[in-house]
């Protein structure tokens, strides 16, 4: 019996499987009498061996080769491709564990028992059970970064792998009285407008009340996008226009387009790879990414998804109440090669995004990055304000010479919104302003960030050669881009029109980039304009917008200025 059994599981287990996978749990799974565990019963009742199989299996098990065992991973639980030698735990019998006392959870396909777990669970317990005795992974998985069941739980959590076989099915239905929405083609959309509504039919209620949420009334995320549009061009004709080239280099780095995708945190919610996907795409099309610090994948993951060698990756940083943790943070940028810094100036308290909070949260989120957590409390259950609640609010013009000491990268920041911080900000040296009102989910009433790149253009244009000037807020067309562009910015930002496309993964993305491609480079030609360097003031009218911007700096009266 010896030698036929243990071929056999020699061959069957595979060299990954972690050691403790390897242990028979007691009176767990194996056991037909009663048990002495709390939880005896349904639990040992899950499958019926005999006890001649159960030897065997234990005998297999103590005979494999030690070779093995010290070459097993540190997860406390297999994957779903390499669990051998446990029984499949049915549905029915998760189904059973749904109290607070005795709480099973079923997430990407392996069975957890969380009772304990959920009375120290940072985020409360009623995240945990809500989803007792359910299977939690449609609403665990896109928003978690990878690790955090097993490096968050005692080995002896892990249950077992769930029978496939036996989850239920889930049937999306409309509402009564609705009709189910067909989800919209990727050939369909042939400008970045038509994601939006692709999106909404793709992305939960939650996802999409957050991403698409702007602050109170929304009235500065409306304002953002008419801003472009009261702007108009003067053409030029008669210019041979058989070329329309596009690349231009941003702080140094080339970049195929003058366009970068924006800081956009818990990209997972559009989908599974979340950011990674982004960097995948940004790296097929040669575009910059700027990743925001409220990612919801692990950095290092990011930038290991890049798909050259030489693909450039800029960071937004939110400082941290906890300086040592933003410290730890830029070192981790500046170790794996990022090529800029972008810290977020316009976030000192998190906007109150109404569709955002009213949409209550369902289970914890967190960011890979950050740490950042969303709970609902009395306020609602807001993405933006529970996962933003480690910025600190004391940030002030001193840090920058903090930051100095911290990096030799070049230093932006995020979230200038008035000509008087664009000067200041010059005058300390840093190396790039990023005009933005956080896509209008911070302080409505803001101004778009397009008034004020008319108000340096007014009031202090020699500033626009000093430093790099960056814009994003309200972008969907080529047209917008090259506005902005012939006032003087360098590269011009998209968040949610590129956490929309994601929603159709990696071949998204890059749809998304190519039609700003084509639009950037068909307003080129119908400009009568061949290379950036050539877009100037000259080939817009401003004027439905002059009377809006100030013609010089407005000061308080104790308000130093250098």
């Amino acid at each position: 019996m010896m030698n036929t059994i243990r071929p056999a599981l020699r061959i069957s287990i595979p060299r990954t499987i972690p050691r403790q996978s390897l242990r028979i749990p007691k009176q767990r799974f194996f056991s037909n009498g009663p048990s002495s565990s709390k939880h005896a019963g349904p639990r040992s009742r899950i499958i019926q061996l005999g006890s001649v199989a159960a030897a065997s299996l234990v005998i297999g098990y103590t005979l494999s080769s030690p070779l093995r065992l010290e070459e097993a991973a540190d997860d406390s639980s297999p994957s779903k491709d390499t669990a051998v030698g446990r029984a499949l735990i049915p549905f029915s019998e998760v189904n059973k564990h749904n109290t607070p006392e005795d709480c099973w959870v079923v997430i990407d396909g392996k069975v957890y028992d969380l009772t304990e777990f959920a009375q120290i669970h940072p985020g409360g317990a009623g995240h945990i059970h809500r989803v007792a005795g359910r299977d939690a992974t449609g609403i665990f998985m896109p928003i978690h970064p990878p690790g955090t069941i097993e490096n968050g739980l005692d080995e002896e959590a892990f249950m077992g792998l769930i029978d496939p076989m036996t989850l239920p099915q889930v049937v999306n239905k409309p509402l009564r009285g609705e009709k189910e929405e067909r989800r919209i083609e990727l050939a369909e959309i042939i400008g970045l407008p038509d994601f939006d509504e692709a999106a909404r039919r793709i992305l939960t209620g939650k996802a999409w009340a957050y991403m698409s949420s702007g602050a109170t009334d929304q009235y500065t995320l409306d304002l953002n996008r008419k801003a472009f549009n009261s702007i108009l061009f003067r053409p030029r004709i008669m210019v041979d226009v058989d070329a329309a080239d596009t690349r231009t280099k941003m702080l140094g780095h080339e970049t195929s387009l003058p366009i970068f995708i924006s800081p956009a945190g818990m990209a997972k919610l559009a989908h599974p790879e979340g950011e990674c996907l982004l960097a995948k795409g940004a790296g097929q099309c040669d575009i910059i990414q700027m990743i925001s610090t409220n990612a919801s994948a692990p950095l290092p993951e990011i930038i290991h998804s890049a798909t050259k060698p030489d693909q450039s990756f800029f960071m937004q940083l939110y400082v941290d109440r906890n300086r040592e943790k933003s410290e730890g943070l830029i070192q981790k940028i500046n170790d794996l090669g990022l090529k800029a810094i972008f810290v977020t100036v316009d976030a000192a308290a998190p906007g109150k995004r109404e569709a955002d909070e009213r949409s209550r949260a369902e289970v914890e989120v967190a960011s890979g990055i950050s740490g950042g957590k969303i709970s609902s409390d009395n306020k609602g259950g807001g993405i933006g304000r529970s996962v933003g609640g480690f910025i600190d609010p004391k940030l002030n013009w001193n840090d920058i010479k903090w930051l100095r000491k911290h990096t030799n990268l070049p230093i932006g920041l995020k979230g200038v919104q008035t000509v008087e911080d664009a000067i200041k900000a010059s005058e300390l040296g840093v190396d790039a302003i990023y005009l933005s009102n956080h896509g209008g989910r911070a302080l409505d009433g803001s101004p778009p960030a397009l008034y004020t790149l008319l108000e340096i253009n007014k009031i202090c244009p020699e500033l626009l050669k000093k430093c790099e000037v960056y814009i994003d807020g309200g972008c969907r067309r080529g047209t917008d881009v090259v506005k902005a562009l012939c006032l003087g910015a360098k590269g011009v930002g998209m968040g949610r029109p590129f956490l929309y496309s994601l929603t159709y993964g990696e071949e998204g993305v890059v749809h998304a980039i190519e039609i700003m491609r084509d639009e950037i480079q068909t307003t080129l030609r119908l400009l009568g304009v061949n290379k950036l360097d050539q877009l100037g003031p000259h080939l817009l009218n401003t004027r439905a917008l002059d009377n809006l911007v100030f013609d010089q700096p407005v000061f308080a009266p104790n308000e130093k200025h250098q």
